[in-house]
């Protein structure tokens, strides 16, 4: 198992150039280590300086000389994010700056810090529980507005309250059941089968509702699937590219350009979407198009919105009502019919039953309905308040603790006594405590925490 107790620096911003750069200190010596290397200014020593103020001075390099002016402050244990000892500086942010001022942190006695391992200190120290942990970096993440909410909500702990509520008051029944068996002759309550079947059936529902949000939290974080299909040259790829702004597929008037999926993420009416541009659905002797054709109706199946493109400027052919046929299965389908720059020659009543919107990719028009749309379908209300499941790691425990509240309430319903069912109860308690990091091996902890970049 790795050491913990030591003290580690690195630096905690984005490399390039920058008007800020910090570098971040965590451990039993981390005052020490400031101390060596910066020089506070003024007549008051570093270590009579309050914990928690900004003190400016100078920051020296290995050697000793000037490197730079900057801001230094530092936390007492256990009043930090750490739960340790903890310093910055707040240095100009040239990567020369960064470079010299940690390594004078190393010469002083830092050791370089691994990913993640602030915030997984944090967590050993009881700071963080592991679902704040996890909020961190999908905070970091986060690509828009509704999921740094969602991921904020996490960090002040709202899914920490939801699930250790249930949490405890199964800890509560588990308590009174063994008080009974334990003290017989005492003046205990009764344990009840009907006390634990009702638990059982209201715990099991309000996991089950969490669960169901998984699929909506899963969209926040790593965007809706949204395949972009139609026929050859109907205006697949003027689409992608108008949707994110820029050339990221070649369009020519050859039918037949695309010959892969091409992926790429867009924000449209607040909502993240995974956009997948498609090869045109059509049969063809050539082999890689034939490979780019499989791939699209892959993408097809797998997609959780398609926009099927037709273009407008011509009726309806066979490779447009195979496209639309080939996209019914999909939970959300919009048509859009394309080149309303042209002359148009569709004829409305074919489209019959799909819900449309007229756009021009070429000259970006119609995509404000567009937009309006994706907002109304995907755009939850929940976002703010953290109460969205993120990450398969959670979802699959908490639907593990549903199912196993849901046999404990079926076999106390078959007669079982209470004792029989009662371990049920406590695989539920222990997978929630896989969810909050109660009861959570080091290899899953550490595969958590090495999603992280180093300095957080």
């Amino acid at each position: 198992m790795k050491d913990y107790s030591d003290t580690i620096a690195a630096v905690a911003t984005g490399s390039g150039r920058s008007a800020i750069g910090i570098l971040r200190i965590s451990g039993p010596d981390a005052v020490k280590v400031l101390e060596r290397v910066f020089v506070p200014k003024g007549k008051t020593p570093l270590m009579d300086r309050a914990p928690g103020t900004l003190i400016f001075g100078q920051l020296k390099d290995q050697e000793g000389g000037l490197l730079d002016e900057c801001l230094a402050t530092f936390s007492r244990a256990p009043h930090s994010y750490t739960g340790e000892d903890t310093a910055e500086l707040q240095c100009h942010g040239s990567a020369a700056v960064l470079r010299g001022g940690l390594e004078a942190l190393f010469q002083a006695g830092a050791r370089q810090a691994r990913a993640g391992e602030f915030t997984r200190r944090a967590f050993l120290n009881g700071k963080l529980d592991l679902i704040q942990a996890e909020a961190v970096i999908d905070l970091i993440d986060a690509e828009t507005t509704q999921a740094a909410k969602n991921a904020a909500g996490q960090l002040t702990g709202a899914m920490s309250r939801r699930i250790n509520e249930i949490y405890y008051h199964l800890v509560d029944l588990m308590a009174h059941f063994h008080a009974v068996l334990d003290y017989p002759d005492e003046d205990i309550d009764a344990f009840e089968s009907q006390e634990i079947a009702a638990y059982a059936e209201q715990a099991a529902a309000d996991l089950e509702r969490l669960h169901a949000t998984y699929r909506r939290g899963r969209q926040l974080r790593e965007g809706v699937a949204t395949a972009i299909v139609g026929a050859p040259n109907a205006g697949k790829s003027s689409l992608l590219n108008a949707l994110l702004g820029y050339e990221r597929a070649i369009v020519t008037d050859i039918p037949g350009t695309t010959r892969d999926t091409v992926e790429e993420k867009a924000q449209l009416g607040g909502v993240l979407l995974r956009l997948i541009d498609t090869a045109g659905l059509r049969e063809s002797d050539d082999t890689v198009e034939q490979l780019g054709v499989e791939r699209s109706r892959a993408a097809l199946e797998r997609a959780e919105l398609v926009l099927v493109v037709i273009d407008g400027s011509k009726p309806l052919d066979d490779l447009d009502r195979q496209a639309l046929e080939a996209a019914k299965a999909a939970e959300r389908m919009l048509v859009l019919v394309n080149k309303s720059d042209r002359e148009q020659h569709i004829i409305w009543r074919e489209l019959a039953g799909y819900e449309c919107l007229t756009i021009s990719a070429k000259c970006s028009d119609g995509l404000e309905a567009l937009e309006d749309r994706i907002h109304q379908w995907f755009a939850g209300g929940e976002e703010g308040s953290g109460q969205l499941l993120t990450n398969a790691r959670q979802a699959e425990a908490v639907e593990r603790a549903a199912g196993s509240l849901r046999s404990a309430e079926h076999a106390l319903e078959a007669g079982m006594p209470p004792d029989g069912v009662l371990s049920d109860v406590e695989e539920a308690m222990e997978a929630l405590g896989e969810v909050t990091g109660r009861r959570v091996s080091e290899d899953i902890t550490g595969r958590i925490f090495e999603r992280f970049c180093v300095g957080k």
